[in-house]
Order: C-alpha cells, then structure tokens, then sequence
C-alpha cells in the first residue's frame, strides 16, 4: 500500500516523456485502484471498528471515505501536475526541497507497508485457524507461529522475484471482491428470511464511555486504513494512456465503489451478529462469523476463510515489494547504508533490503502479538493510518505550495478548500485526541520504525561525510594532478 518510486525522480520531465509503456486505458486504472484499496482493512477490521462504536460500524467507514475523498482529490490535482511514478516524495521534493523532510515522507511510506503487510498477517493466521479449524484464540502462540510462518514464505517469495502485471491485479481484484459480496448478498439473503436485525445498525455505543462525537473519530482513525490504497495509483501515471482525463474520474469512481461496500458490509455485519460476538476473538474472525449467522445450511462459513487469506495475503506481498524496493532505491541514492541496495547476483532482487524489512515486520508481530493479546490487528493496522495519516497532511500542505507554480499544461483543479481541509482532517485524525486509550501504543511503534530510519539516515550521512574528506593516499605521486583535476603548468 504506497509510494514504490524514489523521491529523486528529475524535476525537468514532462507529461509526455517516459519509458514505460502506456498500457493502462480508463478500465484497467479503476480495477487497479479498486484492488488496491480492497483488502485487509474491511477484511480483518470491521469487527475492532463496530466494538468502538456499537451498532453504528458503518459512520467510521463513511467518515474515512469522505476525508480520504478529500485527500483524493488533492493527489488528483498533483498526479495531472506532475504525472510520473514517484507519488508523495516527488510532491513533499517539489514543494520544499528539503531532501531530509523528502526523505523522511519516503521513509514513512516504506514503514505503512510493513506495518500494512504484518497487520496482513495476523489476518491471514486468523483466516487459516478458521479455514481448517485450528481454533487459535487471537494472541495465542498458535497465531504468533502461523502469523510468522507466514511472512517467512512472503519474504521467500519477494526474494525469488515476483513479476507483477496489471491483467494479474484484475483477477486478484475479483477475488477479493468476490468475499465482500458474498457478505452483502447473504446480508440481504438473511433480511429476506427475517433472520437480521438491521435496527442495531442505528444504535451508538462507546466501548470506553465516550462521547459520540470522540468515540467516532477514534474508530475513523482505525477505519481509515481500510480506504487507504488509493494513493499507489499515482505511481502508475507513466503508464496510462491519459493519465490527465483518467484519474480523476476513475480514482474518483473506485472511492465511491469500495466505500459503498464497506459501507453494506458494515451494515449486514452489526445486522447478523451482536457486536460482542463480532469483538470476541474466541469466535473466530468477525466476517466469517457473519458468513455462518447469515447462511447457516450453506457452505459458505467453510469457503469464506479461504477467501479472506487470498484477499489479506495479496495484500502482505504487495506490501512487502514495495518496502524492500523503496528502501533499496534510498540506498542506491546514498542516504541509505549502501549494503541495503545489494542486489542478489543470481535471482537479482534486492535481498538484503528483503530481510530488513522482514525483520522489521517480524518484530512487530513478536511485539503486537506477545504485549497486545487481541489488540494486534487493530494497533498494526492503526499505526499504518496513523503514518499515511502524517504523509498525506504533508501532501496537503505541498499542494497549498504548488498551486503558485505554473506547470504549463492543462491538469484537474481541485476546488480551494480541498488541501486545506484535507490537512486540517488528516491531522486531526492523526493525533492522540482521535484515538483510545488502547491506541495510544500506535504512537511508540511508529516512533520506533522512524527512528530506525533516522538513525539509518544519520550513520549514512556521517559516513558519506567522512569519505568526501577522507585524504586520498595515491599509490603513485604522478596520479596527484589528475586527482585535483590540473596539473603543472610551464
């Protein structure tokens, strides 16, 4: 989920220069943005967000899609700007040339994809226990093994190579979305047997005994991270064929589909199982359960775990790819250790940027997992907003910078008041207000992973510092002019 380009990309290229093929017409971008929004959020958050706020689980969901539109329609102005493949660091880059700030917001993007693709795993394992009836509580050893064993085999994979194409996206779009329509069908299905109660989907209760306005912010903050996804699409503005008519009305279109469907998947969950239920991990996950509720003589309970772990494994690939890819790029750029971008002579992937990043992801499953019991998939899939959150206030604000920059060529405007209530929306969703006591932990891990980018940043900028004044010693005094560039004159 994000930026897989570096933040150097040249400032002087055109919208018609490239080297990528143009391939992607109006259909393909909008299965494209709709798979890549689709996923873990809905899949293995829908029950955490309903025990925030009660029956009214769809109200988050729709408040993160109407500030996700926001922030939309800011990367929409700046995708038809500056149509190339480098997303949120080209734009923080362009706006204030700050290479730390840019590299930092590259940074950040990197870290929600490990963080997006652990939370993937602890989905997965719960899918797995469910499938084959393991019966693994959320927390439990059981889940920690099969979570792990799971980024082993992603990291495996990224390893040997994985060669990715948009017609592959579109049937792993279907599938994914296959599983979230079964939900809403069977929801309509048990409403015509009497057998759901979509009363409770008006009813608000606070699990901490909060106000409406707080305790619906706090499960916005989580549910955000079921509509993110859709800033990746702008990296794959070199490859449409018109990116400046495209974008906007498809980005805009798969916003409204999959916030339409998490929307009656919200509703059909609360109206077919009781919101404890939803929140108890000894039940096994939340829309599985709903599955079983709304079909009890069919099969479906049986087949929608097998689902659920296509549609969240995807995701964790996806993820991981694109960590290990940018953190490769910000070594091959020098503001990463060098040995990150070591290539495998052999399979030619970036492998050790590949256990980096899965070393990461591995502790914070260990973390999350071990200290938070039940809360892992929530806090996980929280801190991924909680960074993209920070990433797209600063997308806002770069807008509010560039709008004073002629680019030349016709491109979407945004109305006036977008970036600013995109950045004043996203940073209040970002802070500690918006969030629960049990939250709060989101912060120390994102702390954390930008800390050890930080530090990364810093040894490598001192050791660059040392090399530039390191004296040369010369095996030969005549190789002295040509290392100072002149020589003796006469």
């Amino acid at each position: 989920m994000a930026t897989t380009a570096s933040p150097a990309t040249p400032q002087h290229a055109t919208p018609h220069e490239t080297e990528l093929n143009r391939v992607m017409g109006p259909k393909l971008l909008l299965l494209f943005i709709v798979g890549d929004i689709l996923g873990t959020g809905v899949y293995a958050l829908t029950g955490t967000v309903a025990g925030e706020v009660g029956g009214a689980a769809w109200a988050p969901f729709l408040v993160a899609f109407a500030v996700a539109t926001i922030t939309a329609l800011s990367y929409l102005e700046l995708v038809t700007r500056y149509p190339q493949a480098a997303g949120a660091a080209l734009y923080t880059h362009r706006a204030f040339g700050v290479h730390f700030l840019t590299f930092l917001v590259a940074f950040t993007v990197m870290c929600s994809g490990i963080t997006s693709a652990s939370t993937a795993s602890n989905a997965f394992a719960g899918f797995l226990s469910d499938g084959f009836g393991l019966g693994f509580e959320a927390g439990s050893a059981g889940i920690l093994a099969l979570a792990l064993g799971f980024m082993v085999i992603v990291a495996a994979v990224n390893f040997r190579g994985v060669g990715e194409s948009v017609k592959a996206n579109v049937v792993l779009t279907c599938v994914e979305l296959s599983g979230l329509l079964m939900i809403i069908l069977i929801g309509f299905w048990a409403m015509s047997q009497g057998r759901a109660d979509f009363s409770e989907v008006m009813i608000f209760r606070s699990s901490e005994e909060k106000g409406a306005f707080m305790a619906l912010t706090a499960a916005t903050s989580l549910a955000f991270f079921a509509m993110v996804g859709f800033e990746d699409s702008v990296n794959m503005a070199e490859e449409c064929t018109d990116p400046v008519r495209d974008f906007p009305r498809m980005m805009l279109t798969g916003l409204g589909i999959t916030g339409l469907i998490y929307v009656l998947v919200s509703i059909c969950a609360v109206a077919l199982v009781p919101v404890g239920d939803l929140v108890d991990p000894a039940k096994g996950s939340a829309l599985t359960q709903v599955v079983r509720a709304g079909a009890p003589g069919l099969p479906f309970d049986r087949i929608f775990p097998f689902i659920g772990m296509f549609a969240v494994a995807n995701s964790a690939l996806i993820n991981m790819l694109m960590a290990s890819r940018l953190l490769y790029g910000l070594a091959r750029q020098g503001v990463l250790p060098h040995v990150l971008g070591t290539v495998h002579p052999t399979r030619r992937t970036p492998w050790v940027s590949i256990l980096f990043t899965t070393a990461i992801a591995f502790g914070l499953i260990y973390f999350v997992v071990t200290n938070s019991q039940a809360q892992a998939i929530s806090l996980l899939g929280g801190t991924t907003a909680l960074l993209l959150l920070c990433v797209f206030t600063i997308v806002n604000i770069a807008l509010l910078v560039l709008r004073s920059q002629a680019v030349g060529h016709a491109h979407f405007r945004a109305p006036r008041w977008v970036p600013w209530v995109g950045a004043a929306s996203c940073a209040y969703l970002a802070g500690p207000w918006a969030r629960s006591a049990a939250q709060l932990p989101q912060y120390r891990i994102a702390a954390w992973l930008l800390g050890i980018g930080v530090l990364l940043w810093a040894l490598t900028w001192a050791w660059n510092h040392f090399m530039r004044h390191r004296p040369v010693e010369l095996e030969h005094p005549e190789e002295l002019a040509e290392h100072h560039g002149s020589g003796p004159t006469n």
